[in-house]
């Protein structure tokens, strides 16, 4: 019997460390995402790339806030602002995160369904995001924990096929480099836009409650008593640093294809997924067509699981209901109740008149006035030694945290400001 090299189990060892943080990243780009990244070099060619590089030490030194505070105090992140905050903040989170997360699942499915329709013209759009839907719900209700969370990070292997395609197209790399490293920002409305959308679709709210929990689940399953130690934190690092580069590296590259194919192709307009896959099909060739297509299928597989079980862990928390991914129906009813009620208003809003696009815009909204409040918060209590002890933030994540903060702030300002009119 071959024995692994020391290679491959160096690899091996490195791919066990890998879990929330991988998985959180993956299910950043979801068919949303893909979406606002798409129009992003759709609209504006390769000006918007170097946002790629910005934005990946701000969700990677939030999202290690939330991930410690889950380790250090052995509760969610709604665990814990229940415990330390004032409880109208607490309730006033629940009430900007349901919607915006539903909205969110809803924008989701219906793009599933529509690259599915894509993909099996025979099959209605609506018989997909059923399918999709019931599959999801029976998966996650019957799968235990340790079975979902192996699902979820092997899934993360589809979004690689966003970094063939821009392959299948010539390239000139020498302006690549250019967008990537040397920032590009046309003001204007339309650009403005399309900067806050990219900032909303990758620092999202719902990441920092899925972050803190799934390390809580995460830690559960690895040793009955919970000892954070200089190990445990840098494994947690390794996780989210790897994660959130690897969350970057996709966003990067569907700006790179698009911006590329789409742009340089004169389509400049892209609102849903499915638009972006069919136009590549003509100017990159079938098989950047179905890479694309296929893509958006296993990120939707990938994100909503995490949407879903985020509002959950939100909500039950919140109650103080039993909860967590590691228990059987009977165990937490409530828990598996949130999750279906949230995937089927998320597939009911197909059949509402609200549209995929409609919905990612609201619910940027309600992400775009969540998101500086909870960082502000998250910051406060990852810098509050009674609550972390000697795990407090370094100041480096300080500078990176209030960085995000200033960001996401201004982001909110000017979302707000497009929406009513003003510029």
């Amino acid at each position: 019997m071959n024995k692994p090299t020391p290679r491959k189990s160096k690899f091996f060892r490195f791919w066990k460390v890998l879990g929330p943080g991988l998985i959180t990243g993956a299910s950043d780009d979801d068919p949303s995402g893909i979406a606002t990244y798409s129009q992003a070099g759709a609209a504006f060619g390769l000006s918007t790339l170097w946002t790629a590089l910005i934005a990946f030490p701000l969700m990677a030194a939030l999202q290690q806030m939330c991930a410690k505070i889950g380790l250090v105090t052995g509760h969610g992140l709604t665990g814990a602002l229940k415990e330390h905050y004032p409880r109208p903040v607490l309730y006033l989170m629940v009430l900007f995160s349901f919607p915006a997360i539903v909205m969110n699942i809803g924008a989701d499915i219906a793009a599933m369904g529509a690259v599915g329709n894509l993909l099996f013209p025979a099959i209605e759009t609506t018989y997909f995001s059923v399918f999709f839907t019931i599959l999801l719900l029976v998966l996650i209700v019957y799968l235990p924990y340790q079975k979902i969370a192996s699902i979820l990070k092997y899934l993360c292997l589809v979004l690689l096929v966003y970094l063939i395609v821009p392959f299948l197209y010539p390239q000139d790399w020498l302006a690549v480099l250019k967008a990537t490293f040397i920032p590009s920002i046309q003001f204007n409305k339309e650009f403005i836009s399309i900067l806050v959308g990219i900032l909303g679709t990758t620092i999202s709210p719902y990441l920092f409650f899925w972050q803190a929990s799934m390390e809580v689940e995460e830690m559960k399953h690895k040793t009955k008593h919970l000892v954070v130690n200089k190990k445990v934190i840098h494994e947690m690092e390794q996780d989210v640093d790897f994660g959130m580069s690897f969350s970057g590296l996709v966003m990067f590259f569907i700006i790179l294809t698009t911006g590329t194919v789409l742009f340089k192709g004169g389509i400049h307009q892209i609102d849903t997924v499915e638009q972006a896959a069919l136009a590549l099909k003509p100017l990159a060739g079938n098989a950047a067509y179905l890479l694309f297509a296929v893509g958006v299928i296993g990120t939707g597989l990938l994100a909503i699981p995490v949407l879903s079980g985020c509002l959950s862990y939100i909500i039950t928390e919140t109650f103080g209901w039993e909860q967590g991914l590691d228990k059987k129906f009977h165990e937490a009813k409530a828990f598996y109740i949130v999750i279906a009620i949230s995937l089927m208003l998320g597939l009911s809003l197909n059949y509402i008149g609200i549209s995929p696009i409609q919905a990612l815009i609201y619910s940027a909204i309600f992400y775009g006035m969540t998101a500086p409040v909870l960082i502000a918060i998250i910051l406060h209590i990852a810098n509050n030694k009674s609550i972390m002890g000697k795990h407090t933030n370094t100041r480096t994540a300080n500078v990176l945290g209030f960085a995000a903060l200033t960001i996401m702030t201004l982001a909110a300002v000017f979302l707000l400001l497009f929406q009513f009119g003003v510029l």
